[in-house]
Parts: C-alpha cells; structure tokens; sequence
C-alpha cells in the first residue's frame, strides 16, 4: 500500500473553483469581469447618491412652512 501524498477536499470546500471554470467570450471572466463589477459598482453608487439628493431636496421642500 502506497500511503495518500494529498488528501483531497471535499466537493464542497473546494479551494481552486478558478481552474474549473471555462468562459466563452471576452469580458465573461477575470479581470475583466472584476471591471465589468466595479464600473456597476461605480454608477450604482452615483445614481444612489443622486436620488438621495433629490429626496432630500423634495422631502426639504415639502417640510418647510408656508
């Protein structure tokens, strides 16, 4: 008997799930991908950041006395 050099992981707990995966165009994967998120990322936070104004604005004018 030859003794086990390298326990293998569980499916689950998988550590390199990277090297299984395969994309079939550009900017599906990577570094790509990771600017494709954090361009989302970006104008998510700027239209939130525009609608809370305009809110704010609204919910300001609407609270003042007349």
């Amino acid at each position: 008997m030859i003794p086990a050099t390298r326990i293998t992981p569980m499916l689950w707990f998988e550590r390199d799930k990277e090297r299984h995966r395969f994309y079939l165009l550009p900017g599906m994967g990577g570094s790509a991908l990771r600017r494709k998120h954090r361009r989302f990322l970006y104008w998510s936070l700027a239209i939130g950041l525009l609608v809370s104004g305009i809110m704010t604005y609204l919910f300001f004018m609407l609270s003042k006395p007349r």
